[in-house]
């Protein structure tokens, strides 16, 4: 029979058992509620962002979206005349927008053209209303035309003053045009919503006179910002 050991007041229990092998009681700790939410949210967030990570490579890699190029195909200035702070100017400028997209096509909402010299504005015209918006296809190049013609009061420094001199003298004056537009993209048959990028042209346009056939203007690339 098993041993049994007396305790200090005479009563005997079952057998003992060593202090090494005694069963220790077991504590968990418990996650809270909120450590729950937070890292079933957690995980909920990283997994919408990896959807949509993908969504939009599947979509670029499918449309493979591009922005649309704008040249000054030609110019023609008549009149650039300044004195008494005033410049007195006739310019016609031709564009021409090219959409090289594959499958996106182009709604030209509204274009406003603004002319500057020496950083200052002398001038802003509608290039393109809703009287003649149109739609640019794909892989497709259309023209657009701004006419600039007026005077206006535009104190130049000594130095900017000095620029002018020089450049009427060699026949051909440095004139910025900055281009802002409203446009909508199409594919299929899901239209964007609007987008504003601005274009700018730098833009050496000799002197010519009215009679002139042949301007002498070098076409130019615009610089175009989303």
């Amino acid at each position: 029979m098993a041993d049994k050991q007396p305790h200090l007041n005479g009563a005997y229990y079952g057998p003992s058992v060593p202090p090494a092998e005694q069963p220790h009681p077991r504590y968990r700790r418990g996650r809270s509620c909120c450590c729950c939410l937070f890292g079933f949210f957690w995980k909920l967030l990283v997994a919408l962002i990896v959807i949509v990570g993908l969504a939009i490579l599947i979509f670029w890699l499918i449309v493979q979206p591009r922005a649309f190029k704008f040249y000054v195909s030609d110019a023609k200035l008549t009149q650039f005349d300044y004195s008494d702070n005033t410049l007195r100017y006739d310019l016609v400028l031709n564009f021409t927008a090219r959409n090289p997209n594959k499958k996106l096509s182009v709604y030209y909402d509204r274009v406003e053209g603004r002319a500057f010299y020496e950083d200052q504005r002398f001038d802003a015209v509608d290039v393109i209303t809703h009287m003649n918006s149109f739609r640019q296809y794909t892989k497709r190049s259309d023209p657009m035309s701004a006419y600039f013609s007026g005077q206006h009061v535009m104190p130049l420094g000594s130095d900017d003053l000095a620029q002018y001199n020089e450049e009427k003298a060699s026949g051909a004056f440095n004139i910025d045009v900055k281009l802002y537009f409203r446009i909508r993209f199409r594919l299929g048959d899901v239209i964007s919503g609007d987008y504003h990028p601005r274009v700018k042209c730098e833009l050496k346009v000799p002197l010519s006179s009215n009679t002139t056939t042949a301007s002498g203007f070098e076409p130019t690339k615009c610089d175009v910002d989303f």
